[in-house]
């Protein structure tokens, strides 16, 4: 993320679903003005633990109008948040919105080459929910992922009036320890998991 977005100093960026704030952390230490909601009240105590009492840090849905005004950022970011969604119209629509033009989003969801691999039953030019089984920690979650393929991403994107000026698909870095890796994937270079998409706000 932060390779993609590069030089952010003096840039207003806003992080959407920012969880306890780790990126908004770094976005600041490297000149950025941030702000940042979520849609979880007990993310955005710790993200306020982690920034300050006075970090600009809302309880806000993506799926509802945002508490911003028209043109207020240079910067969005949606990092793992719009696969968790079966329509990104709206909020799709409600980032273009808050951005001035020629902004960019930062989008970032699980890999579309996931759904063959993993769940072949699942018909890749569908938009689907899939349930997944999560261990965090010995917390045991259920979450709910819609997959799309790659057409549909983009179609959602050019609709809402964005251009896409970036795919990335980056690996693993080489220093991660193969422990903290699944099994499967003890091979960095073999591992795929999420797709990032740079988008510029059209006029």
């Amino acid at each position: 993320m932060l390779d993609l977005l590069g030089d952010v100093a003096g840039r207003r960026i806003v992080d959407a679903g920012c969880g306890s704030g780790p990126l908004l952390a770094d976005l600041e230490e490297r000149g950025a003005s941030v702000a940042g909601f979520d849609a979880s009240p007990a993310m955005i105590r710790l993200a306020r633990e982690r920034l300050g009492a006075e970090a600009d840090l809302e309880v806000a849905d993506l799926t509802q109008p945002l508490p911003y005004d028209d043109e207020a950022f240079d910067d969005a970011l949606a990092v793992l948040v719009l696969h968790y969604l079966e329509d990104w119209s709206r909020p799709l629509a409600e980032l273009r919105r808050v951005l001035k033009p020629g902004g960019r989003l930062v989008v970032v969801v699980n890999h579309p080459v996931i759904p063959p691999v993993l769940y072949p039953e699942l018909d890749y030019f569908a938009t689907v929910p899939n349930e997944e089984e999560y261990d965090f920690d010995g917390v045991f979650a259920t979450l709910t992922i819609w997959y799309r393929s790659l057409s549909a991403m983009s179609d959602s994107f050019t609709a809402e009036g964005f251009r896409i000026l970036a795919i990335s698909e980056p690996p693993v870095s080489p220093e991660t320890p193969p422990e903290l890796l699944p099994p499967s994937e003890s091979d960095p270079t073999r591992f795929i998991g999420f797709i990032f998409f740079v988008l510029e706000a059209g006029s």
